[in-house]
Protein backbone atom coordinates (compact mmCIF):
# COMPACT_ATOMS: atom_id res chain seq x y z
CA UNK A 1 0.00 0.00 0.00
CA UNK A 2 2.27 3.07 -1.34
CA UNK A 3 0.36 6.25 -0.78
CA UNK A 4 3.04 7.62 -3.38
CA UNK A 5 2.89 11.17 -1.13
CA UNK A 6 6.28 11.31 0.49
CA UNK A 7 8.77 13.33 -1.97
CA UNK A 8 9.27 16.14 0.59
CA UNK A 9 9.82 13.54 3.84
CA UNK A 10 13.80 13.91 4.84
CA UNK A 11 13.48 11.03 7.15
CA UNK A 12 11.46 7.52 8.02
CA UNK A 13 9.81 6.09 10.99
CA UNK A 14 9.92 2.46 10.75
CA UNK A 15 7.24 0.07 12.76
CA UNK A 16 6.91 -2.77 12.04
CA UNK A 17 4.05 -5.42 13.26
CA UNK A 18 2.63 -8.99 13.79
CA UNK A 19 -0.89 -9.77 13.38
CA UNK A 20 -2.94 -13.12 13.67
CA UNK A 21 -5.76 -14.84 12.02
CA UNK A 22 -7.83 -16.97 13.68
CA UNK A 23 -10.58 -18.24 12.27
CA UNK A 24 -13.22 -20.54 13.58
CA UNK A 25 -17.02 -21.17 13.07
CA UNK A 26 -16.74 -19.06 9.11
CA UNK A 27 -15.76 -16.15 11.57
CA UNK A 28 -12.57 -14.56 12.38
CA UNK A 29 -11.19 -13.43 15.56
CA UNK A 30 -10.93 -9.46 15.43
CA UNK A 31 -10.50 -6.86 17.47
CA UNK A 32 -13.21 -4.32 17.60
CA UNK A 33 -13.08 -0.86 18.94
CA UNK A 34 -16.18 0.16 20.72
CA UNK A 35 -15.43 4.08 20.54
CA UNK A 36 -14.58 4.48 16.60
CA UNK A 37 -16.41 1.03 15.48
CA UNK A 38 -13.47 -0.22 13.51
CA UNK A 39 -12.21 -3.91 13.26
CA UNK A 40 -8.15 -5.39 13.15
CA UNK A 41 -6.40 -8.43 13.53
CA UNK A 42 -4.93 -9.28 17.14
CA UNK A 43 -2.09 -8.07 16.79
CA UNK A 44 0.87 -5.32 17.07
CA UNK A 45 4.29 -3.79 17.10
CA UNK A 46 7.27 -5.62 17.25
CA UNK A 47 9.76 -4.46 19.82
CA UNK A 48 13.29 -4.80 19.25
CA UNK A 49 15.14 -8.24 19.46
CA UNK A 50 11.84 -9.88 19.02
CA UNK A 51 10.72 -12.24 15.57
CA UNK A 52 7.32 -11.33 14.34
CA UNK A 53 6.17 -14.87 15.16
CA UNK A 54 6.81 -13.61 19.36
CA UNK A 55 5.46 -10.46 18.27
CA UNK A 56 2.34 -12.21 17.55
CA UNK A 57 1.82 -14.17 20.21
CA UNK A 58 2.44 -11.73 22.37
CA UNK A 59 0.60 -9.33 21.18
CA UNK A 60 -2.97 -11.38 20.49
CA UNK A 61 -2.37 -12.51 24.18
CA UNK A 62 -2.14 -9.05 25.50
CA UNK A 63 -4.78 -7.35 22.92
CA UNK A 64 -7.15 -10.57 23.04
CA UNK A 65 -6.84 -12.65 25.40
CA UNK A 66 -6.93 -15.13 23.23
CA UNK A 67 -3.55 -18.00 23.40
CA UNK A 68 -2.12 -18.88 20.13
CA UNK A 69 -0.63 -22.49 19.76
CA UNK A 70 2.38 -21.77 18.34
CA UNK A 71 2.73 -25.10 16.94
CA UNK A 72 -0.26 -24.07 14.79
CA UNK A 73 1.31 -20.60 13.26
CA UNK A 74 1.47 -20.33 9.24
CA UNK A 75 2.95 -17.43 7.42
CA UNK A 76 -0.06 -15.94 5.68
CA UNK A 77 2.24 -13.19 4.38
CA UNK A 78 2.49 -9.32 4.84
CA UNK A 79 1.40 -5.71 3.43
CA UNK A 80 3.69 -3.43 3.23
CA UNK A 81 2.96 0.39 3.80
CA UNK A 82 4.63 3.65 2.98
CA UNK A 83 3.17 6.75 3.14
CA UNK A 84 3.90 10.19 4.38
CA UNK A 85 3.23 10.96 8.30
CA UNK A 86 -0.34 12.36 9.48
CA UNK A 87 1.97 13.96 11.95
CA UNK A 88 4.81 15.40 10.01
CA UNK A 89 5.42 16.39 6.55
CA UNK A 90 8.73 15.76 6.30
CA UNK A 91 8.53 12.11 7.58
CA UNK A 92 8.13 8.76 5.42
CA UNK A 93 5.88 6.35 7.62
CA UNK A 94 7.42 2.69 7.08
CA UNK A 95 5.47 -0.02 8.07
CA UNK A 96 5.46 -4.22 7.07
CA UNK A 97 2.52 -6.19 8.58
CA UNK A 98 3.34 -9.80 8.89
CA UNK A 99 0.51 -12.12 9.33
CA UNK A 100 0.02 -15.90 10.47
CA UNK A 101 -2.70 -18.13 9.85
CA UNK A 102 -2.91 -20.11 13.64
CA UNK A 103 -5.11 -21.18 15.93
CA UNK A 104 -6.23 -20.48 19.56
CA UNK A 105 -6.39 -22.24 22.93
CA UNK A 106 -9.98 -22.95 23.90
CA UNK A 107 -9.32 -21.17 27.58
CA UNK A 108 -9.48 -17.26 26.90
CA UNK A 109 -7.65 -15.16 29.71
CA UNK A 110 -7.37 -11.54 30.33
CA UNK A 111 -6.60 -8.40 28.41
CA UNK A 112 -3.84 -6.70 29.26
CA UNK A 113 -4.97 -3.48 27.11
CA UNK A 114 -2.63 -0.39 26.72
CA UNK A 115 -4.51 3.20 27.81
CA UNK A 116 -5.55 3.77 24.61
CA UNK A 117 -6.83 0.95 24.34
CA UNK A 118 -8.87 0.14 27.08
CA UNK A 119 -10.11 4.18 26.94
CA UNK A 120 -11.26 2.82 23.54
CA UNK A 121 -12.72 -0.35 25.01
CA UNK A 122 -11.05 -2.43 22.36
CA UNK A 123 -13.13 -5.68 22.26
CA UNK A 124 -12.57 -9.21 20.70
CA UNK A 125 -14.96 -10.77 18.61
CA UNK A 126 -15.41 -13.07 16.26
CA UNK A 127 -17.04 -11.31 13.33
CA UNK A 128 -18.16 -12.25 9.98
CA UNK A 129 -15.33 -11.22 7.68
CA UNK A 130 -18.00 -8.81 5.14
CA UNK A 131 -18.88 -7.31 8.51
CA UNK A 132 -15.67 -6.18 9.36
CA UNK A 133 -14.62 -5.34 5.95
CA UNK A 134 -18.17 -3.07 5.70
CA UNK A 135 -17.16 -1.70 8.85
CA UNK A 136 -14.02 -0.49 8.27
CA UNK A 137 -14.74 1.15 4.92
CA UNK A 138 -17.39 3.44 6.58
CA UNK A 139 -15.37 4.34 9.86
CA UNK A 140 -16.17 7.81 11.20
CA UNK A 141 -14.16 10.26 12.58
CA UNK A 142 -11.47 8.55 14.35
CA UNK A 143 -7.53 9.53 14.88
CA UNK A 144 -6.55 7.16 12.93
CA UNK A 145 -5.24 6.95 8.83
CA UNK A 146 -7.76 5.27 7.26
CA UNK A 147 -4.89 2.84 5.46
CA UNK A 148 -5.28 0.97 8.42
CA UNK A 149 -8.36 -0.23 8.39
CA UNK A 150 -8.55 -0.57 4.27
CA UNK A 151 -5.24 -2.54 4.91
CA UNK A 152 -7.68 -4.91 6.87
CA UNK A 153 -10.47 -5.02 4.77
CA UNK A 154 -8.03 -5.80 1.36
CA UNK A 155 -6.27 -9.07 3.55
CA UNK A 156 -10.29 -10.10 4.86
CA UNK A 157 -10.89 -9.82 0.83
CA UNK A 158 -8.16 -12.09 0.00
CA UNK A 159 -8.78 -14.55 2.62
CA UNK A 160 -12.65 -14.74 1.73
CA UNK A 161 -11.02 -14.80 -2.06
CA UNK A 162 -8.55 -18.15 -1.55
CA UNK A 163 -11.55 -20.13 0.35
CA UNK A 164 -10.73 -19.34 4.17
CA UNK A 165 -14.65 -18.95 4.66
CA UNK A 166 -16.60 -21.40 2.82
CA UNK A 167 -19.89 -20.25 2.23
Amino acid sequence: MDKKDYDNCTHSFVRNSARSIIIKSKRVAMIHSMKYDFYKFPGGGIENGESPVDAMIRETREESGLIVKPDTVKEYGYVHRIQRSDRDETECYIQDNYYYLCEAADEIGFQELDDYEAEEADTLEYVEPDVAIRKNRHVGKNPYNQMMFEREARVLELLIIEGFFER
